[in-house]
């Protein structure tokens, strides 16, 4: 019977050998939330909150220092300046291409401000020239037919997703929430449900809340443990959102004791 010869131990290619990942190859490195940003969304109804809530928590990431605001709602958020010490720089919008949503991100990167609200990030899906605008204009250029990664807006939303996700600061987004009519013990009642924006958005964000006609705000998704399925009647978010997001990202790892 034949027999398979030895093995033979052959050296780690040198760029391994360094601790460097030779090309084609993947490198890992110990986990850190170093320079890592608070990404927020808050959703609701009309009247629940978002624009104050918002601009508390934006407070509070920057704490003290001027932030900015990306308004789409007709300066609803400068009603507020000054309020708690609160101060803020404004840039109006009227019409919401994502890719204007973009250059704005960009321009307050480079100005830098501390934390950038977007209040709301609704109108860029659903407003004059936002996204759903876009596909139907992309739509009548080619003969009323919806072409495979424009039928919803994908390109443009994902840009401006990662735009978001990479702007150098902090991020906290507004959304307004469908509204639906239910009955509550025989009294219509209106509730809302998912945001106005791409299905599925808020979950793009390291924290997703959302506020109700009674001002409670409820966490419904959280990557820092603190705010995990919190609920909040009336928050102060400078105090109840940005105190624990902060704390969350500052800490470092707990050290591991080997068995």
């Amino acid at each position: 019977m034949s027999q398979l010869p030895p093995p033979v131990r052959t050296g780690r290619p040198a760029a391994q050998q360094n601790g460097a990942a030779a090309p084609g190859e993947f490198a890992f490195r110990p986990a850190s939330k170093a320079g890592r940003k608070a990404r927020l969304s808050i959703q609701g109804m009309s009247g629940s909150g978002k624009t104050w809530t918002g601009l508390s928590i934006a407070h509070g990431l920057s704490q003290g220092e001027k932030f900015a605001v990306i308004d789409t709602e007709k300066g609803a958020a400068s009603l507020y300046a000054g309020i708690g010490g609160i101060q803020f720089d404004s840039c109006p919008m009227d019409r919401y291409d994502p890719r204007d949503l973009i250059r704005v991100l960009d321009s307050a990167a480079k100005a830098g401000y501390p934390t950038v609200f977007v209040d709301s990030l609704s109108h860029f899906w659903k407003g004059t020239d936002g996204t759903l605008d876009q596909v139907e204009k992309a739509s009548s250029r080619y003969g009323g037919n919806k072409f495979a990664g424009w039928k919803d807006g994908t390109p443009l939303q994902n840009d401006m997703v990662a735009a978001i996700l990479s702007f150098p600061g902090h991020v906290v987004a507004s959304m307004r929430s469908y509204t639906e009519w239910v009955l509550d013990g025989g009294k219509p009642q209106r509730v809302g449900t998912r945001p106005e924006q791409r299905k599925g958005i808020e979950y793009e964000f390291d924290v997703a809340v959302a506020m109700d006609l009674e001002n409670t705000l409820e966490v419904l998704k959280s990557r820092c443990p603190a705010l995990n399925r919190q609920v909040i009647k009336r928050p102060n978010g400078s105090r109840d959102i940005a105190g624990p997001l902060l704390a969350w990202l500052a800490a470092n790892p707990e050290p591991t004791t080997e068995q």
